[in-house]
């Protein structure tokens, strides 16, 4: 058997209750076979991105370590709310930090991403943004099957955030089915 492929799953929230931190936690369950889950270093430690501490005192400890993540990694996917129709501060604020750095670690990364939110377009227009990001930084943008989980209140249990909508789970499983191949492929 092939070796699996390390898949790094970047969670876009802080929230204790956070339905993408819920969606993140039910991937393993949902992954094919030959896909192992890593969830990333935390994103909370970063300070604000600015020049001037990349300076005087480099990349701070928390993107470092994000950094040497992704690029372990064969692929990464994000999982991540839409705030004000785009990224989330603090995930942006990451991928701020990390696209200063030499080596740069999304480079030829294959990348997919996954958003829930509690309104119906389950988080579409902060994909764009995130999509534009990454074309920038010359990642590898898987495309389709996308997940978009709308009205996400009603796709979780209410207790313990266990995903719990079979169509929702359905689409998870064929997105990454097909990240896999799609990250077999780059490797090839």
């Amino acid at each position: 058997m092939a070796d699996k492929l390390n898949v790094l799953v970047i969670c876009g929230s802080l929230r204790k209750k956070s339905y993408n931190a819920a969606l993140a936690r039910a991937l393993p369950e949902l992954a094919p076979a030959e896909m192992n889950l890593i969830p990333a270093p935390g994103i909370d430690a970063f300070p604000l991105y600015n020049a001037d501490i990349q300076e005087t005192s480099g990349f701070p400890p928390a993107a470092v370590d994000l950094a040497d993540a992704v690029r372990a990694a064969d692929g990464v996917l994000f999982v991540t709310p839409e705030y004000n129709w785009s990224m989330p501060g603090v995930l942006k604020n990451a991928i701020d930090w990390v696209s200063r750095m030499k080596d740069q670690p999304f480079e030829g990364k294959p990348v997919a991403i996954e958003s829930c939110s509690q309104g119906p377009l389950g988080g579409a227009r902060m994909q764009y943004h995130w999509r534009m990001s990454m074309t920038f930084l010359k990642a590898h943008i898987f495309g389709t099957p996308e997940v978009f989980v709308g009205s996400a209140a009603s796709k979780f249990d209410k207790e313990t955030l266990a995903l719990i909508d079979q169509p929702t789970k359905d689409a998870v499983k064929a997105q990454l089915a097909a990240f896999a191949k799609y990250i077999a492929r780059m490797k090839a």
